[in-house]
């Protein structure tokens, strides 16, 4: 008999939960039943956010790149709700920016490029490493599962635009740890998947000109819009609920291959 799992009842960590796709995914755990801890910046919305959504969520003011955040986050996770389920990595930033201007005859900022990739790669890595051994304390299933990663990339890891060095190396790092991290955890029934979204109305894309908006859903070959965060949460709560999926990278995009 299959092993049915429901996300009713899991404690997520989501990081960048107070918006765009980790505010979606944190409604939506919300919502199913499950349990949440928004982790994000001080200066971010998540205090009201986990306000608004109930006694389910709670809010852990975090910077992923910092092991202390990071573990007091755990710890409110822990205290408040008792375990850790599932661990759900949103949090990141992006520059724009070429390799050299040679108008200006200027390089890449070496500070900007290290950020990104501090934020998204070693962030992402931060909370993971600090949120299994939590996870790994969990009673196992039927199956032996103890709990779920699930990662955020972007279709830029693979199809990367001009400008965009800093942005897919950083995803493409993502990418690239997941299998071996999946390795790594198998012995302890916890799952490590990766979603590399294409392009989403998020705050991200809302900073861009409405007639570039619109310009890039047209690029998406089917369905010709932007993508709902909801959807990437949709996501999230199947991957939770699928124990089968582990180690892979899927891309939800719309058919869409990004053009230089």
């Amino acid at each position: 008999m299959a092993n049915i799992r429901s996300v009713k009842g899991m404690v997520g960590l989501v990081t960048g939960g107070a918006s765009g796709l980790g505010r979606a995914t944190v409604e939506r755990l919300i919502r199913q039943g499950a349990s949440a801890v928004i982790l994000d910046l001080p200066s971010s919305d998540g205090h009201n956010l986990a306000a608004a959504l109930g006694e389910r969520c709670a809010f852990a003011p975090t910077d992923v790149t910092s092991e202390s955040d990071v573990r007091s986050a755990v710890d409110l996770a822990k205290q408040k709700f008792g375990k850790v389920d599932l661990a759900v990595n949103c949090a990141g930033i992006a520059v724009a920016v070429k390799t050299y201007n040679f108008k200006k005859d200027l390089p890449h900022s070496l500070e900007d490029f290290t950020r990104v990739i501090t934020v998204n790669i070693a962030g992402t890595f931060n909370v993971i490493r600090l949120a299994v051994g939590e996870m790994g304390k969990n009673e196992p299933d039927a199956d032996g599962h103890r709990g779920c990663i699930v990662n955020t990339a972007s279709v830029a890891a693979y199809d990367g635009q001009v400008g965009q060095a800093a942005y897919s190396a950083s995803k493409g790092g993502i990418v690239g740890m997941t299998l071996p991290i999946a390795r790594d955890l198998a012995p302890m029934g916890i799952r490590v998947v990766t979603i590399a979204p294409g392009l989403f109305a998020t705050p991200l894309l809302a900073g861009l000109p409405e007639k570039v908006q619109s310009f890039l859903a047209r690029q998406v070959p089917f369905p010709s819009r932007l993508g709902d965060p909801a959807e990437f949460a949709h996501l999230v709560t199947a991957i939770a609920e699928n124990p089968m999926i582990n180690g892979e990278v899927i891309r939800l995009d719309g058919a869409i291959r990004m053009q230089p």
